[in-house]
């Protein structure tokens, strides 16, 4: 009995100390009131003009969908003897091109991007994009200080030979800086098939135009390459188509001239009409045999190409006024006006901690 009476004294003393150290702890915040008052005054007028004077980024999005076309090489094996012989393959084309990371990569590759930089703005014709990241980076400024003979260089002209080291230099540059600062791309999400190019700069209209360029460009590349190898076959196929055609009109035509040639030929001369008529006839029923089978695998090609070819459909793309990431001056302030306030708390306490360690 005694022992449990001893117990609940001492959880009523434990509660007590606790609740008098706890009054003692606010009471000492409250009497350094000036303190965290003073560092939340601080952090607001920061969190203002940060606010005020940050420096807004514009974002254009394009999402779109991408179908890659089938692979019919197996279809067509019956039908390639001939095309074989031609030196023609109506295999389809590699069904692994520019999947995955691949097209992602695409996006990102030198050439798309320098080809993007040095195409015409869509808005202003006289000007590139090139010259509109000049202008938002303000990069004639630099140049000014250091190399000013770089201000000579017009990206939309053929460059003088002693500055065209300067000038693939600066290129290069300007694409590693998009890259790693204002271009991504990746799918929209990890269950979507919806692709997202996002362009974010300083500079709402570069945003804009990079965006839609960089989609156009890349996305007619892809599907040139995807079907390069098809359209190829369909040229060849269709000059062999032509030129046989022509040789068997050709035929006919020479059968035809040999009998006016000889109307009322002596019996006894037949071979002079027979022989000639007979073997442009040959030739003419060869001819027909062969361009039968070229127009054949001629349209199961085009047939081929129109299963191959990638079904690009964007579902959105940017629109004038993109948006943007401008945060509210009054909001701001208030969210740094506590963190300072709240920093300032922890130290006051940090700082009774430590007085009562050293004072033992």
């Amino acid at each position: 009995m005694k022992n449990r009476d001893s117990q609940i004294a001492d959880d009523e003393m434990s509660l007590k100390e606790f609740i008098l150290k706890t009054k003692s702890w606010l009471r000492y915040l409250f009497s350094k009131w000036y303190v965290w008052l003073l560092a939340g005054l601080i952090g607001g007028l920061i969190g203002f003009f940060y606010a005020k004077y940050r420096t807004i980024e514009y974002t254009a999005t394009t999402t779109f969908v991408l179908e890659t076309g089938e692979n019919t090489g197996g279809g067509l094996g019956q039908m390639a003897g001939l095309a074989a012989l031609a030196g023609i393959d109506l295999g389809g084309s590699g069904g692994g091109i520019f999947q995955g990371d691949n097209l992602f990569e695409l996006y990102k590759s030198r050439k798309m991007i320098e080809a993007v930089l040095l195409h015409k703005s869509p808005i202003d014709t006289s000007l590139t994009l090139m010259d509109r990241y000049i202008s938002m980076e303000k990069l004639e400024d630099m140049w000014k200080a250091k190399k000013p003979e770089l201000i000579q260089i017009d990206f939309s002209k053929k460059t003088p030979a002693n500055l065209q080291r300067d000038r693939d230099s600066i290129l290069q540059a300007v694409v590693k800086d998009i890259n790693k600062n204002n271009l991504t791309v990746g799918k929209l999400d990890k269950k979507s098939g919806l692709i997202k190019v996002d362009v974010k700069s300083t500079d709402e209209l570069f945003s804009k135009e990079f965006n839609e360029v960089l989609v156009a460009q890349v996305n007619d590349f892809y599907i040139k390459t995807k079907t390069k190898k098809s359209m190829d076959n369909i040229g060849i196929l269709q000059r062999k188509t032509d030129s046989v055609r022509a040789v068997m009109n050709g035929n006919i035509s020479m059968a035809a001239t040999v009998v006016d040639a000889t109307p009322n030929l002596n019996p006894t001369r037949q071979a002079q009409r027979l022989v000639p008529t007979q073997r442009s006839q040959f030739s003419a029923e060869t001819n027909r045999a062969i361009l039968g089978q070229l127009v054949q695998n001629l349209e199961m090609s085009k047939m081929a190409l129109m299963k191959e070819a990638p079904l690009i459909e964007k579902v959105d793309e940017p629109v004038l006024p993109l948006s943007d990431d401008k945060i509210g001056k009054l909001k701001t302030a208030i969210l740094v006006a506590i963190l300072f306030g709240f920093l300032a708390v922890c130290g006051l306490v940090l700082r009774k901690l430590y007085i009562n360690i050293i004072q033992g």
